[in-house]
């Protein structure tokens, strides 16, 4: 086993944490809190030998847009990706029951995916907070009577909270996809030897006719899935937009000569991953 120290935003329990946890499952892993993901990219810069793992989309909400930027910004590359299937539970003190609550504490995302289970208890006022774990520790370590905290099963159980109620989030089919990052020198060590069948690329396009379509095109020929296209406008030039693109390939060999192709055509671009694509969903 090796000892794996992994930047997280949010405190210890939070989904992040338990996704560190649960990519690297044969290795001791000492997760670092950090208040933003502003303050977890700022952390990598000081130390090459931490690692990073930063949710980039989810299912319901959509991209993580801050994060994109972020990641594009950063040394960083990607190094591993992991899709964790998002349960909340409601969670309070030893002792209360539902009925006896009047508040419920979480991040606004989780209050929002499980709102309509909140509502149908008209006694509980929803509060927002900065984490769902940090909800969870709030409650405990304050002994607040008659809070509940949105969080997931992880967080309940690490602050001695006792469960109430299990997959309350409204919708059920409700998924995160975190990144795994690291500083380029450490990154071969986290590889291994595994496969690598997707990317995750940035790049700007000539403000003409049919840049993109070009560019789609010669993937295509080169039989490479685009799994993901995410626009965002650049600041400062009005209706121009950075690409971010993840491609799956087959072929490495073939990935690489399609990266070729299109380098001619685009401009500012950058890889930010190549790195093993994770098919299995995985239960909270």
């Amino acid at each position: 086993m090796a000892n794996k120290r992994i930047a997280i935003q949010g405190e210890p329990g939070c989904f992040h944490d338990a996704a560190a946890r649960s990519f690297f499952t044969d290795d001791e892993v000492e997760t670092i809190p950090c208040d933003t993901f502003i303050s977890m990219f700022d952390l990598l810069k000081t130390d090459a030998s931490m690692l990073g793992i930063v949710a980039i989309e989810n299912t319901i909400a959509g991209s993580l847009l801050q994060n994109h930027e972020l990641l594009r910004q950063s040394n960083h590359i990607i190094v591993g990706e992991y899709k964790m299937h998002i349960s909340h539970v409601l969670a309070a003190l030893p002792g209360q029951t539902i009925e006896e609550l009047t508040e419920v504490n979480s991040h606004p995302m989780a209050l929002m995916q499980c709102e309509q289970y909140l509502l149908r208890h008209s006694n509980l006022k929803m509060v927002e907070k900065n984490d769902t774990a940090g909800s969870a520790k709030e409650i405990s370590e304050k002994h607040l009577m008659g809070h509940a905290a949105v969080c997931g099963k992880y967080a309940a159980e690490l602050y001695g909270l006792n469960i109430l109620e299990e997959g309350i989030q409204t919708n059920k089919r409700n998924f995160t996809r975190f990144l795994v990052i690291a500083d380029p020198v450490e990154a071969p060590a986290i590889l291994g030897n595994k496969v690598k069948n997707k990317a995750s690329l940035v790049f700007t396009l000539p403000h003409t006719h049919g840049s993109l379509s070009k560019i789609l095109t010669i993937f295509s020929f080169y039989d490479i899935n685009l799994s993901k296209i995410q626009s965002l406008p650049i600041i400062g030039r009005e209706w121009e937009y950075r690409f971010y693109i993840n491609l799956t390939f087959d072929d490495y060999t073939r990935y690489r000569q399609s990266i070729d192709a299109v380098r001619p055509l685009i401009n500012d671009f950058k890889i930010l991953g190549e790195y093993a694509e994770f098919k299995n969903e995985t239960g909270a």
